[in-house]
């Protein structure tokens, strides 16, 4: 295949791109948004290289609509993005933050106005750390009934523009990255507990 040519796939293939909110949108502690796992683990000393963190990322959350236009341009017909689970709850459950889900309205809108369909990804491994701190998070059942509370929350809002969903990334690999890192036995029991909680 020549570079560019696009003709040996079928007209039904979706060209795509994909990306992760904490990866993108920056913006950490702006409109109301609580601290996910994330921030606390980036902003740990030592934890990851050059103490870089997603503060501010591709910042995405003020870009989002520049950022649609290059995907057009590159002809892409799908963006799969993951919800910022601690933007649209700070802190897990209660009170929603109206400014984080219009974020994603605005998303969303500017996404359909250029033929580009949107693909929902609900958790891409940014718990909100208050979840993290109050139940140990996905370790408890409490976590998994708060995650169906913000993915109905989600899907009333968006469900008239978006179609496509994904439950959670990688669910054996969030829990193997997360849990087993040390490779010692209670971290293996933590990481099946998870799963089976988040199942």
């Amino acid at each position: 295949m020549k570079e560019g040519d696009t003709s040996s796939f079928p007209d039904s293939f979706l060209w795509a791109c994909a990306t992760a909110s904490y990866q993108v949108e920056g913006a950490a502690a702006e409109d109301g948004r609580g601290p996910s796992v994330w921030d606390t683990f980036a902003h740990t000393e030592g934890r990851v290289r050059n103490n870089d963190h997603g503060d501010v990322a591709c910042d995405q959350y003020h870009r989002y609509a520049e950022d649609v236009q290059l995907m057009k341009w590159l002809g892409v017909k799908a963006y799969r993005f993951s919800v910022s689970w601690s933007r649209v709850f700070p802190e897990g459950d209660g009170e929603t933050n109206e400014a984080g889900i219009a974020y994603y309205e605005r998303l969303v809108d500017e996404l359909v106005a250029n033929g580009i369909q949107p693909w929902l990804t609900f958790f891409h491994w940014d718990l909100p750390q208050a979840l993290e701190d109050r139940f140990g998070g996905w370790r408890s059942r409490e976590t998994s009934t708060r995650f169906a509370d913000y993915v109905a929350f989600v899907t009333r809002r968006l469900s008239d523009r978006v179609a496509h969903y994904f439950t959670i990334n990688e669910l054996v690999c969030f829990t193997d990255l997360e849990y087993r890192a040390s490779f010692t036995r209670e971290d293996y029991e933590r990481a099946v507990d998870t799963i089976k909680e988040y199942i």
